[in-house]
């Protein structure tokens, strides 16, 4: 699924599609410094049915949400030096659970995401249309 030229007021929509269109509730978030990786997790949480306030966990590494029958782990890996600190908060247990998990920055940790999981890319064009690709 690609979605090109998408603004803050189409996030509800696009965070609805997205969901639709995934069966691993595991998914990682590629992009750009301010590509737009945080602000569409923050619909995807609130599509899911939280009403917590989301921000990026870049320094605690992870961010717990609550739902009414699950869980969501919010992960930022831009900060971390190697995989081992992704080792030393347990990341490992996180991925076992039936909860949620985004994870910003997955390049940071490529030998921990032997798990199914789906991918969000977001880039720009020559036209500076931002592009939005679920695999």
């Amino acid at each position: 699924m690609t979605i090109i030229d998408y603004n803050l007021g189409d996030l509800e929509r696009i965070s609805e599609k997205i969901l639709n269109h995934i069966s691993y509730r595991k998914i990682i978030f590629k992009g750009d410094l301010g590509a737009g990786k945080t602000t569409l997790i923050k619909a995807l949480v609130k599509k899911l049915g939280s009403d917590e306030l989301v921000s990026s966990p870049t320094f605690s590494l992870v961010n717990e949400y609550e739902l009414e029958k699950s869980k969501i782990f919010h992960f930022d890996f831009y900060r971390i030096e190697n995989e081992e600190e992704a080792y030393d908060i347990g990341f490992e247990d996180y991925i076992d659970t039936e909860a949620w998990v985004f994870i910003e920055w997955p390049e940071k940790i490529p030998n921990l995401l032997d798990f199914g999981h789906h991918c969000i890319h977001i880039s720009f064009n020559e036209k500076l249309e931002r592009i939005l690709e679920l695999k």
